[in-house]
């Protein structure tokens, strides 16, 4: 059997194809292709017509994959940017049109709960988790516990503090000016009073491009590999020295280092202070990155229901 998800965020557009075989997922295809869909939502509450136009083309690109590989199951969610915005009737619409399936707007704890499951597809870890997942538009933040009974998840908020959300309120100047950069900081650790309280023995996991980002450039690596980022840890010195290396970088100047996204280079002195706050709200001292989320979580699921239809 082969299922497929489709993930469509605020900033990217996730794919994964995988084979189901006994019960567990073999990725044959993954692909993530940033098209802002959430360009203007924080500012407009609507999809901008020039972001619709990118995804969808994105959808129909990821269309031919989807029938090259003669997949059997497909999901297709829209997370924060579909939430927040009008106009996503129409997008639905001629996505499903793309499709033959319509994207599902998923609330913020339904994203969190996926993110959970998903994110922890593949790591060697156990006990009590909390799992971070910075968007383009929102930051999900579930606990839960590992046992040999399966997963047992405990609590779960989805706040209003994304990369591209913070950016297009507070950043005007590149580099980011001081002011800039404590607005940015400021809304951020305000949302956070929202947050769960975070156990002083669990293991805190990142995942999402934001974090994965960070990896690869920590590491160096000129072609993004998910073998090495998956499982890879960020102690909280790196993160600190990332975010204040970033911070003081040209958008040009970030395109240029080894392992940067080019499309990612605006926005992730945003993510990355998202991260670092994350990080000083939980007291850890490391994260454990995750390159897998929602479309891990939602194939893990839509594998159990095709099982048993």
């Amino acid at each position: 059997m082969r299922v497929a998800t489709i993930d469509i965020g605020t900033n990217t557009v996730l794919l994964l194809i995988a084979n189901v075989d006994a019960g567990a997922l073999q990725p044959i295809v993954e692909r993530a292709t940033i098209t802002r869909l959430g360009q203007g939502v924080d500012r407009e509450r609507r999809l901008q017509p020039e972001a619709i136009e990118r995804t969808l083309v994105c959808l129909a690109e990821y269309q031919d994959v989807l029938r090259e590989h003669e997949v059997s199951w497909l999901d297709v969610v829209g997370t924060s940017a579909m939430r927040d915005a009008a106009g996503g009737e129409d997008f639905s619409a001629r996505a499903r049109t793309i499709l033959g399936v319509a994207p599902r707007v998923i609330a913020g704890e339904e994203e969190a709960r996926l993110t959970f499951i998903g994110a922890l597809s593949g790591l060697n870890v156990s006990g009590k988790v909390t799992v971070f997942d910075i968007g383009g538009g929102s930051t999900e933040i579930v606990s839960g516990e590992l046992g040999s009974s399966g997963r047992k998840l405990a609590a779960a908020v989805s706040l209003n503090i994304g990369s591209v959300r913070l950016f297009e309120r507070h950043m005007r100047s590149d580099p980011p000016s001081n002011d800039e950069l404590a607005r940015v900081e400021y809304d951020i650790h305000e949302a956070l009073r929202a947050a769960p309280a975070f156990a002083t023995d669990s293991t805190l996991v990142g995942v999402a491009g934001t974090v994965t980002q960070l990896a690869a450039v920590e590491l160096g690596l000129t072609r993004y590999d998910a073998t090495r980022v998956h499982g890879s840890v960020l102690s909280r010195s790196a993160v600190e020295r990332l975010a204040n290396r970033l911070a003081a970088m040209s958008v040009s100047e970030r395109r240029a280092l080894p392992g940067m996204e080019p499309s990612r280079a605006d926005v992730i002195v945003v993510g990355s202070a998202i991260v670092r706050a994350v990080l000083s709200w939980s007291g850890a001292t490391k994260l454990l990155v995750s390159d897998r989320g929602v479309r891990w979580g939602l194939a893990a699921e839509l594998a159990a229901r095709a099982a048993h239809a």
